[in-house]
């Protein structure tokens, strides 16, 4: 389908068959994703109907405006930016049958099993093992997961393992599907500066995974690992936001609201600042339109790392804007939140939670490496560990 007019007809078909007043948010959702009107981009059958992306926009203001609900992508972000187009892309028939509907639906919440103590910038020096147990039997994983967002509340996760110690780094690795409620997952919280435990420790202990839980070929997980962690690049530096979203409308707002705060500097700061946060807004237009041709690339990460520059300036702006005021925290109590909210509560939440901005979805340190060898074509810094087998690297 790639008709505009044919769309937009469609979708307004299934808004006379399900009303969103009369209909159950469930089967509401449900019902949308069959009528191949979640991800129009996707297969038939599978939540899309095979046409451009750009067509997304149709259904979604369609459905907008008929006030429709919509399947809470903050509350299942992983599993939507990260898990979806992973699966889409590796995953067989029947794990995309499986996996597709309810992850979309968001009856199953997903995280991300990556990162380790030892092995966050450098991922790919990832330790957590799977051994095969038996020709055709299934993987025990025995390792150690940290900084998982949702862990708490998740039942499925992405999960990569080394699974072939005498190889180097990136070839010894395989991508598989992990069961949270299996015996041997046990989540710990991480608390944060800000007092939330938003984040967790995972660890695995003698984990048993079925092969058919197996996404792509054995240790060619780093491969399929890239996928994962563009679409994650892309989703957290390119929302979609109104003119004034994310960090810069609190700021903003409190400038007009408040002019004895107002000093001819700040003004300045505010300004450039406001330029910048509409740059990378329209930045993020640009790229999703981009997508709509293929695949996420490399341009991810220069999105990301905008945003996490700028979350923490403006957040700091903020601060010192509000003066005394700035300094209040609301509320140190623990707590395990059911979704990633870099924007929300008050000024010193958002300055404090801004400061994982730069080490989550990829250090900016990383990313500006990405960015300068992938985008700028610079040459790329001497590796020595590239070629070694991961059990002869120092440790």
């Amino acid at each position: 389908m790639t008709d505009t007019a044919e769309l937009r007809a469609r979708t307004r078909e299934f808004l006379a068959a399900h009303p969103p007043v009369a209909t159950p948010r469930g089967d509401f959702l449900a019902a949308r994703f069959d009528a191949g009107l979640a991800w129009v981009h996707y297969p038939a059958g599978l939540g899309g109907l095979d046409a451009p992306r750009s067509l997304q926009a149709v259904v979604d203001a369609e459905l907008e405006a008929a006030g429709a609900p919509d399947n809470d992508p903050r509350r299942i972000g992983i599993g939507l930016g990260m898990a979806a187009p992973t699966i889409l892309a590796y995953g067989t028939e029947e794990q995309k049958r499986r996996f597709l509907r309810p992850l979309w639906v968001g009856e199953e919440v997903w995280c991300q099993l990556f990162s380790e103590p030892g092995a966050g910038s450098d991922l790919a020096a990832l330790g957590t093992r799977a051994v095969r147990d038996g020709a055709d039997g299934d993987w025990v994983v025995n390792g150690q997961k940290v900084w998982t967002s949702s862990a708490h509340l998740a039942r499925w996760a992405i999960l990569i393992a080394r699974t072939d110690p005498d190889a180097p780094k990136h070839r010894g690795i395989t991508y598989f599907l992990c069961d949270m409620t299996d015996p041997g997952v046990e989540v710990r919280p991480l608390r944060q500066i800000t007092g939330e435990a938003e984040f967790n420790e995972v660890f695995l202990t003698d984990v048993r995974i079925p092969d058919d839980r197996r996404l792509g070929p054995v240790g060619e997980g780093w491969k399929v690992a890239q996928t994962t962690l563009m679409n994650e690049r892309v989703s957290i530096g390119g929302m979609r936001l109104p003119r004034e979203g994310g960090m810069i409308g609190p700021v903003a707002a409190t400038w007009r609201e408040r002019p004895e705060l107002r000093t001819h500097d700040l003004h300045q700061r505010l300004l450039t600042l406001w330029v910048d946060a509409e740059v990378a807004r329209l930045t993020g237009e640009r790229l999703r339109q981009q997508l709509a041709a293929g695949q996420p690339g490399p341009e991810g990460s220069g999105m990301k790392l905008g945003f996490a520059r700028l979350n923490q300036e403006i957040s700091g702006l903020e601060v010192e804007l509000r003066g005394e005021e700035g300094l209040l925290y609301d509320d140190w109590t623990m707590r395990r939140p059911e979704l990633v909210d870099f924007t929300g509560r008050d000024a010193g939440y958002r300055y404090l939670r801004s400061k994982g901005n730069s080490i989550e979805g990829g250090t900016s340190e990383v990313l500006l490496n990405i960015v300068a060898e992938r985008v700028l074509g610079l040459p790329a810094e001497p590796r020595n560990d590239k070629d070694v087998p991961w059990k002869d690297l120092a440790r």
